[in-house]
């Protein structure tokens, strides 16, 4: 279980001043600016569930997750990970949380993947019989069996990134930070990655944080989200909560039969819904939520139409909307 109350982190920047001029003041008297990374953020995380922190570049979420690792000290506030304050660095604490990075390796470049393996049983002091079972039973899940005795520099990025996920949870963490898993993998790696997360959870219950810029991540893996914006969360709630609240339209696409006939006009179909597209081989509208039935059928009376889809607006449009926004949500 993981608790944040009134969580702040403050870091103390030199502030550069433009042209020659302000080089050589620099020299002789800095000016310090005060930057402010994560401003009084309150949540809590459950066994077994996996929680999205969602935001832009620079919003905070790395230097949150730091500090629930015990990485780095806030400023102020108070944290509880499984009832200990993590930048204690208790090694009871250490032995039951895991922090993967996808932009950053733990494993040796030269060793072999299961060389690496045995001196992290040696730092957990993993008991034999309970390193061997995590050991096969991960290397069967990620189908790895096969790689674990060539060095890791000789794999795929995609084989060394679930190399990192055995590494991270070898000792059976109670707690999982996933920090961009998936960032610079192609769609097979990053599906693959999914599926085990989603199966590692049903199956062993931790309480997870998973940062990402990839939107299916997020869809895939998390009912709930936070949302970060300047370090302050600005929505914290379910993920359909957020399409529901924030998306009051559907998207309805329809491709047409070209069958010679005049092709559709925006301006008979704008009453339907906003005309996103309209040729004679798709009409694209934005239609109101509670007007998609009769657009829909509208649509397939009045026009040759091939096939129809109605969407939900893409998860990650409406997020990016809410982190543009200039009040708070909450």
């Amino acid at each position: 279980m993981i608790e944040a109350e009134h969580l702040s982190k403050t870091f103390t920047v030199h502030k550069k001043d433009p042209g020659l001029l302000g080089s050589i003041r620099s020299l002789f008297r800095r000016e310090r600016i005060d930057k402010h990374a994560v401003r009084d953020v309150s949540f809590r995380v459950d066994e077994g569930e996996i929680v999205g922190l969602v935001g832009a570049n620079g919003a905070g979420k790395t230097t949150l997750v730091k500090m629930l690792a015990g990485i780095i000290h806030p400023t102020s506030g108070d944290a509880k990970v499984l009832g200990f304050r993590p930048w204690e660095r208790s090694n009871e604490l250490r032995r039951q949380i895991a922090l993967i990075m996808g932009q950053k390796a733990q494993l040796w470049w030269d060793l072999p993947a299961e060389d690496c393996f045995l001196l992290l049983k040696e730092i957990y002091r993993i008991p034999d019989d309970r390193y061997r079972a995590n050991l096969d039973y991960l290397a069967k899940v990620l189908e790895l069996k096969d790689q674990l005795n060539i060095q890791i520099r000789r794999l795929s990025l995609g084989e060394r990134m679930k190399m990192e996920l055995i590494a991270a949870l070898l000792h059976g963490p109670r707690v999982v930070y996933l920090d961009e898993p998936t960032i610079g993998l192609d769609l097979t790696a990053q599906r693959a990655i999914r599926d085990f997360i989603l199966r590692y959870r049903e199956e062993h219950h931790p309480a997870m944080i998973l940062t990402s810029h990839y939107m299916e991540d997020i869809e895939r893996l998390c009912k709930r989200i936070i949302i970060i914006r300047e370090g302050e969360i600005v929505f914290d709630g379910g993920l359909q909560q957020v399409v529901e609240k924030y998306a009051d339209h559907k998207v309805v696409t329809a491709h047409l039969h070209k069958n010679g006939q005049a092709p559709p006009q925006a301006a008979d179909v704008a009453p339907l819904g906003q005309v996103d597209t309209c040729n004679d081989l798709m009409i694209k509208l934005r239609v109101p939520r509670g007007r998609v039935a009769e657009a829909a059928a509208e649509l397939l009376k009045r026009y040759p139409v091939a096939d129809l889809a109605i969407e939900e607006v893409d998860v990650g449009t409406i997020i990016e909307s809410i982190q543009r926004a200039k009040a708070s949500l909450t």
